[in-house]
């Protein structure tokens, strides 16, 4: 095998929907306001006794449902979160355990809202190196545990969900070689904390390095897989703000691809909010299966990671 393959996705959201007017009701914002500066209408909730895990596990069955496949073909299990509150076992483990996987390889992999693509690439490799066979990868996130109600610059952003997809070996490989790397000097434009452990950034500043930095990077891994951008049949990249998702896709040049906007229905949810809002495309079949889709990623670290897919 010289590679692997998407195989199949699943996702998963809690049944609560926060409305602007909602959160206008108890912070000193707008439904007006918050559209105009990030593009989000509604965001997910999950409930008080609901866990990144759990969501992880019902993004995991799904994505398995639609592979015609069970826990026990599955040998890695890898998940991609921030917010996970307990440290042992992991939230892989669990999954592990709530999906039937027998004695799978299960990692926790945070790089806050670029873990996806991240994750991604190390579960490619893993198969790649002959380590593993089948393997879930999963984005999962429960934000609102970590939001400041009452910071309007930050409450509006957050939504709680999860995304997963199957990764198998594959005679030709369907995933491209990820480009990743991070800008540590600017790391605490974006913080979680000890002792208040909430939500922090420096807006302005994350939304001018997003803008003027990654287009080029972008640009870089459809070079690196060898697929120009007007060959893309679908742009995913992190749900950060519609202020930066459509122009990146327009800059690069992907003129024909559909433009993920999940953040939309369903605000931020780190790195939950590609693998989410590709499973969704899937779904509705708005990509045709084999097209070159363009995964990016970026946010806390301040990291990056991109590579281009096959469509499912």
């Amino acid at each position: 095998m010289s590679g692997s393959r998407v195989l199949a996705c699943g996702h998963y959201q809690p049944t609560r929907v926060v409305t602007n007017a909602e959160l206008a009701a108890s912070v000193d914002t707008s439904d007006a306001w918050i559209r105009s500066r990030v593009g989000i209408e509604t965001r997910r909730v999950a409930a008080a006794d609901e866990t990144v895990a759990d969501m992880a596990a019902q993004a995991a069955e799904r994505a398995l449902l639609a592979a015609g496949l069970t826990g026990a073909d599955i040998d890695f299990v890898i998940v991609a979160t921030c917010t996970a509150w307990d440290r042992s076992p992991n939230t892989a483990a669990r999954v592990a355990a709530s999906i039937g996987a027998v004695s799978p390889a299960a990692i926790d992999l945070n790089t806050v809202c670029s873990g996806f693509p991240h994750a991604l690439a190390v579960a490619d490799q893993a198969i790649r190196a002959g380590a593993a066979r089948r393997a879930l990868v999963i984005g999962s996130e429960k934000f609102t545990d970590f939001t400041d109600w009452s910071d309007r610059s930050t409450c509006v952003l957050t939504g709680d969900g999860a995304g997963a997809v199957v990764l198998e070996a594959a005679v030709r490989a369907e995933i491209s070689p990820v480009l990743w790397g991070s800008f540590p000097e600017l790391g605490d434009k974006i913080r979680i904390e000890a002792p208040a452990h909430v939500l922090a950034q420096e807006g302005q500043a994350v939304y001018r390095w997003a803008t003027r930095t990654l287009p080029e990077f972008a640009l870089r891994v459809c070079a690196m897989a060898g697929v120009r951008p007007e060959e893309l049949g679908g742009v995913v990249t992190h749900q950060a703000n519609l202020r930066i998702i459509e122009p990146l896709a327009r800059k690069i040049g992907a003129v024909n691809a559909v433009v993920a906007r999940d953040i939309v229905e369903s605000g931020n949810t780190s790195a939950a909010s590609i693998p989410l809002a590709l499973s969704k495309l899937v779904e509705r079949r708005e990509i045709d299966k084999g097209e070159p889709v363009l995964l990016f990623g970026f946010g806390g670290g301040l990291s990056y990671a991109g590579q281009i897919i096959r469509c499912p």
